[in-house]
């Protein structure tokens, strides 16, 4: 049984709801993005989303796109993600799952990856652009080093598509909240509580949701109606409001990863409420 395995069985007996934040690794900086993981990991974050920067990230909205902008000017790939995992797996067990784009994973090699994210502590990787059609090598690949590999389905997913990702995926099913890309959103679709509790009927593994997630009443909203429950547009907007850029380039504020703590501990609060 993996480490996400373990939370989802552990959360579900107590009858609570995975809180799942994402982060850019790099936005800021690398070391600011330590110091952010064992935050939000003291806070009682369940499981962290961890994204990988890439030049062109399809499926995210302008405030994610730009962290992985300045992730990138600071010189920032995945070597040195997978270096922060390993420093950051001497501290804590949390589960952690890397975001990120087919392109870089193929270009590092697909085997060659799963293996160095394993053995830096990687329990999971969610890829938006390899579709379950196209990813029979990835699948081996992580198969073969313990990498839960995790798909998403969109609210217009057919439910027999649904039930082919469902037994696929591997750790839980991402639940796109809307068809469209990532981003903060004041009002959630009015029909996304009955395409979850849908979705949780047609598939045998747990289901968390994200995409527009910005908020503890949202999240409170959701939390009886699926196992985790992703947001990363609010949290990423903490991080650049309390980022400054100088002549030698960006810096994070004292008190950036103390607020960023404090939003995740309302975020987890309002799981249990």
């Amino acid at each position: 049984m993996t480490r996400i395995d373990k939370m989802f069985k552990k959360l579900r007996a107590a009858n609570e709801t995975a809180l799942i934040p994402f982060i850019t690794a790099g936005d800021p900086d690398i070391q600011t993005t330590e110091s952010l993981i064992l935050e939000m990991a003291d806070q009682e974050a369940d499981l962290i989303e961890l994204g990988m920067p890439f030049s062109d990230p399809l499926a995210d909205g302008p405030t994610i796109q730009a962290s992985s902008h300045r992730a990138l000017m600071g010189g920032v790939n995945p070597e040195k993600v997978l270096d922060l995992v390993k420093r950051v797996r001497r501290h804590t067990d949390i589960p952690l799952v890397l975001m990120g784009y087919y392109n870089p994973v193929l270009q590092y090699g697909l085997d060659r990856f799963a293996a160095d994210a394993s053995a830096a502590g990687i329990d999971g990787t969610i890829i938006p652009d390899l579709p379950l059609e196209e990813a029979a090598d990835w699948m081996k690949s992580a198969k073969a080093h313990g990498i839960d590999n995790i798909f998403l389905i969109a609210p217009n997913t057919p439910d027999e598509r649904i039930k082919k990702i469902g037994k696929a995926t591997r750790g839980f099913l991402y639940y796109v909240s809307v068809t469209g890309i990532t981003g903060a959103r004041q009002d959630l679709p009015a029909e996304l509580q009955d395409g979850l509790e849908k979705t949780e009927r047609l598939v045998n593994c747990p289901v968390a949701v994200g995409f527009g997630i910005s908020r503890p009443e949202q999240v409170k909203m959701l939390s009886g109606h699926v196992d985790g429950v992703i947001v990363g547009s609010a949290i990423v907007r903490v991080i650049q409001a309390n980022t400054v850029e100088t002549d030698g380039g960006l810096r994070a504020r004292p008190e950036l990863v103390k607020e960023v703590g404090r939003f995740v501990r309302s975020l987890k609060e309002a799981t249990r409420a």
